[in-house]
C-alpha cells in the first residue's frame, strides 16, 4: 500500500510540475505578446511616463557621447549643428559556418537626417572599437557613392560602411570633427 502511495505522489508531482511549467510558458507567452513594439507600450503601463519618441533618442555631446544600442538613433548636437543618426547592423556574411572565424567582413548602414545645419561628413570620422579596443576603420561599401562633403538641413543620407572586425563586443563610433567621439552604437559580432 506504501508503494502504490509514493508511486501516486510521484506522478502527481510529476503532473503537478508538468502543469506548472505549462502555465508558466503560457503566462509568458502573454507578457511577451502584451509588450508591443518599441511605438506600442503594454496598455497597463501609464500613459503619461511613456513618450517612444522622446524614450528611445539618446542625445550625444562632444562632452557627453551617447551610447546606444545598434539600430536606435542619437540626436548629435553639437556647437555648429544638430543631426539625427542611426547606425545598424553589423551584417556579417555567413552564419552558423563549419569553421568559426576569429573575424569577418561587417556591414554598417548609417542613416542621417533632421540636421538643422550644415553636418560635415567624412568616412574618416567612423570607425569601430572592438572588446579588445582595437580600432577598425570604416570604408563604404563597393558600389556605394561617394559620401558628399556635407548633409544640408532638409536631406536624408544612408550609407553603408564596412570593416573587418574581429568576433566579440564593440563600438561603432562617430567623430564629426576627427577627435570627439559624439555617439556609440554597442553591437555584437557573431559568425556562430
Amino acid at each position: 500500500m506504501k508503494r502504490k502511495r509514493n508511486a501516486t505522489n510521484a506522478r502527481g508531482r510529476a503532473l503537478g510540475s508538468g502543469l506548472a511549467l505549462l502555465v508558466g510558458v503560457m503566462i509568458s507567452s502573454l507578457v511577451l505578446a502584451s509588450c508591443g513594439t518599441a511605438t506600442t507600450y503594454p496598455s497597463y503601463l501609464p500613459k503619461k511616463t511613456l513618450a517612444p519618441a522622446v524614450d528611445q533618442v539618446m542625445i550625444g555631446t562632444m562632452a557627453k557621447p551617447a551610447l546606444q544600442i545598434e539600430g536606435l538613433p542619437v540626436a548629435v548636437a553639437t556647437k555648429a549643428f544638430h543631426v539625427r543618426v542611426i547606425v545598424s547592423g553589423p551584417i556579417v556574411p555567413g552564419e552558423g559556418l563549419p569553421y568559426q572565424q576569429e573575424g569577418t567582413t561587417c556591414t554598417w548602414t548609417v542613416t542621417m537626417n533632421d540636421a538643422n545645419a550644415n553636418v560635415p561628413l567624412s568616412i574618416a570620422d567612423f570607425h569601430s572599437v572592438d572588446h579588445l579596443g582595437a580600432v577598425f576603420l570604416m570604408g563604404l561599401v563597393p558600389g556605394e557613392r561617394p559620401l558628399p562633403k556635407v548633409l544640408r538641413p532638409g536631406q536624408s543620407l544612408t550609407f553603408r560602411l564596412r570593416a573587418f572586425d574581429l568576433v566579440g563586443e564593440g563600438m561603432m563610433q562617430w567623430a564629426p570633427d576627427h577627435r570627439h567621439v559624439v555617439a556609440d552604437w554597442d553591437y555584437t559580432v557573431e559568425n556562430d
